[in-house]
C-alpha cells in the first residue's frame, strides 16, 4: 500500500491530468483573486513596518590620495576606509542616540530595524523601520547625523584619513513607503492558492457515485 502511494506521488504526471488541470481555468482564476484578496486582508491587519531613508554622500578623493594612480594602492584604500566607515556606522556610540530616540535596544537596531545600503564611494543610504513613517524618518535621520558627526570627529584625531570628505545630503522629509509593498503580498497570497489547488486537483481524486 504505502508503495503504491509512493509510485502514486513521485510518478510524472499522465497527458489527462495536464489537460485536466488546464481545462479548469475558472478554478485557477478563482483561486488566484480569492488568494490575492486573502493577500490583501493581511497586509490591512497586519501590515509591515514603514521605512525611511536618509543618504549620506561619501567622497575618498582618491586622485589627492593617491596622485600616482596606482590600481593596487587605491583599491587598498578604498577597501580599507570603506571598511572603518562601516564599523562606524554600527557602532556603539553611533547607535547610542538612535536607541535613546526610539527606546529600542542597541541589539534589536542591528538585527531588524536598521539597514545600511553601503557602496565603495558616493551614497551611502540608512534605512530605519518603525510603525509610523515619522519614527522611521527620526531614525534614519538620527542614525545618518551621528554617523556622519563621528566620522569627523575620527577624521579630526586621525584615526580615518583625513581626505575622507561626508556630507548628510538627505536627512529632512525623507522618502517614506511601507517596507513590503502590498503587490508582495497579493503575489504571494495568489501563488500560494494556486499551488494548494493545484495539489488538491492532482492529488485529491473526487468521489465517486455509489450505484
Amino acid at each position: 500500500m504505502a508503495h503504491s502511494t509512493m509510485n502514486f506521488i513521485f510518478s510524472s504526471p499522465s497527458t489527462a491530468e495536464v489537460v485536466t488541470l488546464l481545462r479548469a481555468w475558472r478554478f485557477w482564476a478563482l483561486g488566484a483573486l480569492l488568494g490575492a484578496l486573502l493577500g490583501a486582508a493581511v497586509y490591512i491587519i497586519a501590515p509591515p513596518p514603514y521605512r525611511a531613508r536618509a543618504t549620506v554622500n561619501v567622497d575618498f578623493n582618491l586622485e589627492a590620495a593617491w596622485p600616482k594612480d596606482v590600481d593596487r594602492q587605491q583599491f587598498y584604500y578604498l577597501e580599507r576606509e570603506a571598511r572603518k566607515l562601516e564599523e562606524l556606522a554600527w557602532s556603539d556610540e553611533v547607535l547610542a542616540p538612535v536607541s535613546a530616540a526610539s527606546q529600542v535596544t542597541v541589539e534589536d537596531l542591528r538585527a531588524t530595524v536598521l539597514q545600511l545600503s553601503q557602496p565603495a564611494e558616493a551614497g551611502w543610504h540608512f534605512y530605519a523601520e518603525a510603525d509610523t513613517p515619522q519614527a522611521a524618518e527620526e531614525l534614519a535621520a538620527v542614525w545618518a547625523n551621528t554617523f556622519v558627526q563621528k566620522v569627523q570627529a575620527e577624521i579630526d584625531s586621525g584615526n580615518i584619513n583625513p581626505f575622507v570628505k561626508l556630507e548628510a545630503t538627505q536627512t529632512q522629509a525623507l522618502p517614506k513607503q511601507r517596507s513590503v509593498p502590498l503587490s508582495n503580498y497579493l503575489l504571494a497570497g495568489a501563488l500560494g492558492c494556486l499551488t494548494l489547488a493545484a495539489l488538491m486537483r492532482l492529488f485529491v481524486k473526487p468521489a465517486t457515485a455509489q450505484p
